[in-house]
C-alpha cells in the first residue's frame, strides 16, 4: 500500500475566464490552508478556446481578490487527447459542461473521472450547477464564490480519504 497518494484535479467551465480559475484559486486556497499542497494539485481549462491565452474576466478577478483569492491562471482549452490522463478528477460546472465532457470520453475510465462542482456542496445543495456570471451582475460573481467555496470544502472532504 502507497503511503501517500497524489490527487490532480481539471476544473472546467465554457469559457476558462470566470468559473473554472475561480474553482482553481479557491481550492489552492482550501488545500494551503488545509496543509495538502503536496499531495492535490490543480489547473483549469475551457470548453471553448476563444479566450486561450488571457486571464480571468477583470470582473471575476475583482470579486475573487475581495476574499484574498488572486485568480493567476491562463485561460486554456481542455485536451482530451492529454487532459483525461493527466488528471484523476475532471471536474465541471454546469451540465452543458459535463456534456461536452462526456462527449469527448475516450473510454469508461474517462467518463469516471467526470464530476460536477455542485456535487460537493452542503450549504449551497440547492444549487444543480454553478451558472454563468458572464452576462449578468455582480451578484452573479459572487454567488460564483460563495459556491465555489461551498464545494471546494466538500471536494477537500471527499478526497481527505484518498490521499
Amino acid at each position: 500500500m502507497e503511503n501517500e497518494m497524489t490527487k490532480t484535479l481539471l476544473f472546467v467551465c465554457l469559457g476558462n475566464i470566470c468559473r473554472s480559475p475561480s474553482a482553481e484559486a479557491v481550492m489552492n486556497t482550501v488545500i494551503e490552508k488545509a496543509g495538502k499542497s503536496s499531495y492535490i494539485t490543480c489547473d483549469s481549462a475551457g470548453i471553448i478556446g476563444h479566450h486561450e491565452g488571457e486571464r480571468a474576466d477583470s470582473r471575476m478577478r475583482v470579486h475573487a481578490a475581495r476574499r484574498s483569492y488572486d485568480l493567476i491562471s491562463i485561460s486554456r482549452q481542455f485536451r482530451s487527447k492529454t487532459d483525461f490522463d493527466k488528471f484523476d478528477l475532471i471536474i465541471g460546472m454546469d451540465d452543458q459542461n459535463i456534456k461536452d465532457l462526456q462527449s469527448q470520453a475516450r473510454n469508461e475510465a474517462d467518463l469516471k473521472k467526470i464530476v460536477k462542482m455542485t456535487d460537493y456542496c452542503s450549504k449551497y445543495k440547492h444549487y444543480k450547477t454553478v451558472p454563468d456570471p458572464y452576462y449578468g451582475g455582480e451578484a452573479g460573481f459572487e454567488l460564483v464564490l460563495d459556491l465555489l467555496e461551498d464545494a471546494c470544502d466538500g471536494l477537500l472532504n471527499h478526497l481527505n480519504g484518498k490521499i
